[in-house]
């Protein structure tokens, strides 16, 4: 076990305010891997200072400077990318390949494209006789989970960064080592002190703080609806900016057309990827009743496949959460084919990939996000009733249509209340913006999307 100390404000490592720490522990055996500062509201004042005293030479500073630097710590993440994967797989579980490809592949492309971007980003324009000015919105505090831990570091902290923006993290309490690998790659990228500062620390303590302060100019968060409703209701006191990617419960529709097994093999490894923690998965599966049970069939068996593929989950708290939710699916009514409540392996984190299937709209597995490897599959009777079953909850954050003509699946998808959806297995764009509509989200995440997050207009008139 490490003890990993202080915290990175104003381009230095420095004691933390307190003497508490926070046990980081491997959920593949349950075993203590280090210790982290937790940060309190005195470490979040110290880098909130830092980060607005930053503020006025960051922003001043030419875009094309900006690019450069932010090139920079792409290529310091790039050199870092095994001890980047090896770090999430042993504080998230994650298996290495995933760690590699996703966790540490797909945000050092993220950086490599904010890069670019701040080069070539029009940050001035002319509208008829007005000069438009898109300026940087100021300190940013991101507040970030633990389930694609650098990915959504990068994702907040690079646009932030682009557009001129100050940033202060403050981590998942349960993934906070590739929080402080991606600070020291920012100390080796040589970005201006108190341009990026990090605190560790708890949600409740760390993070209010961080939502509350005076100083923070927006609050961009990632997390569950309940604390995303807090941090607006925070903002909203204050009248600041918020972005705010929160839960799903996204809808798999397959319309009779499609081709049946590979919407449905694709579908499951959707569910299981990243042990179903992944806010955009498609967990409701919505198959027409003519193929349902031979759906149901293809599901048990892809599920049983991922038995020994995939990582545990996150902790114990969430473990028991998934159990409880597979419980009470079978409970109210669901069939279980696949997996159930039960521990695969003696030590660890783990949940089996299971399969319920018929569930129907009003279930509470059909209805709210458990975020574990969990798949609840529908019936339909026709177009517009998968429709209002896809539609029917207070999420909208991604989904997937399969057809046989792609121009059925695109009309079916454009009356999806969704921010993003999948047409017939169409891979993820990390350039594309992300994010949700009613209770997933304000605001986007990613591409050029992401960047004006951060930015706000001035026109002068002439």
């Amino acid at each position: 076990m490490k003890a990993h100390d202080g915290m990175y404000i104003d381009g230095a490592w420095r004691p933390a305010a307190g003497r508490d720490v926070i046990e980081v522990v491997n959920p593949a055996d349950e075993r203590v891997i280090g210790t982290v500062p937790a940060g309190t509201a005195e470490d979040v004042d110290a880098a909130v200072r830092a980060a607005r005293a930053a503020l006025p030479g960051w922003s001043a500073t030419p875009p094309a400077e900006r690019a450069a630097r932010l090139a920079a710590l792409r290529d310091v993440l790039a050199a870092r990318e095994e001890e980047i994967a090896e770090t999430v797989t042993a504080e998230l579980g994650s298996p290495l390949a995933f760690s590699r490809t996703v966790h540490a592949g797909m945000p050092i492309a993220v950086a490599g494209f904010y890069a670019g971007l701040a080069a070539t980003y029009a940050f001035e324009e002319k509208v008829g006789n007005s000069t438009v000015y898109h300026e940087p919105v100021g300190v940013v505090g991101a507040i970030t989970p633990w389930n694609y831990p650098l990915h959504q570091i990068v994702a907040k902290a690079a646009p932030a960064l682009a557009a001129g923006c100050t940033v202060v993290l403050k981590p998942a309490e349960d993934t906070p080592l590739t929080a402080r690998l991606f600070a020291g790659a920012v100390d080796e990228a040589g970005l201006p002190a108190g341009v990026f500062n990090l605190v560790t620390g708890v949600g409740p303590v760390a993070g209010q703080a961080l939502a509350e302060h005076p100083d923070v100019d927006l609050v961009s968060f990632t997390g569950s609806t309940a604390v995303g409703r807090r941090i607006g209701a925070i903002a909203g006191a204050a009248v600041k900016k918020v972005a705010l990617e929160l839960g799903g419960k996204s809808a798999n529709v397959i319309l009779p057309s499609a081709d049946l097994a590979r919407a449905v093999n694709v579908g499951v490894a959707n569910v299981m990827s990243n042990s179903g923690q992944t806010c955009s998965a498609w967990t409701r599966m919505l198959v027409h009743h003519d193929q349902y049970e031979e759906a149901v069939a293809l599901a048990a068996t892809a599920a049983a496949k991922y038995g020994e593929r995939i990582g545990p989950v996150v902790n114990a708290k969430q473990r028991a959460r998934v159990r409880g939710y597979i419980e009470k699916g079978v409970a109210e009514g669901a069939r279980l084919v696949a997996g159930g409540p039960g521990s695969p392996r003696e030590r660890g984190y783990f949940v089996s990939p299971t399969v319920l299937a018929d569930v129907t709209p009003e279930m509470t597995v059909a209805q709210e996000e458990i975020f574990g490897p969990v798949l609840s599959i529908l019936r339909y009777d026709d177009e517009e009733d998968a429709l209002r079953i896809a539609n029917g909850t207070v999420y909208g954050l991604a989904g997937a249509v399969w057809a046989g003509d792609e121009a059925e699946a695109v009309a079916f998808a454009r009356r999806l209340d969704t921010g993003q959806v999948d047409i017939n297995g169409g891979r993820f764009n990390p350039l594309a913006p992300f994010g949700g509509y009613k209770q997933s989200g304000v605001g986007r995440e990613l591409g050029t999307h992401g960047l004006t997050e951060y930015l706000q207009t001035k026109s002068l008139q002439f």
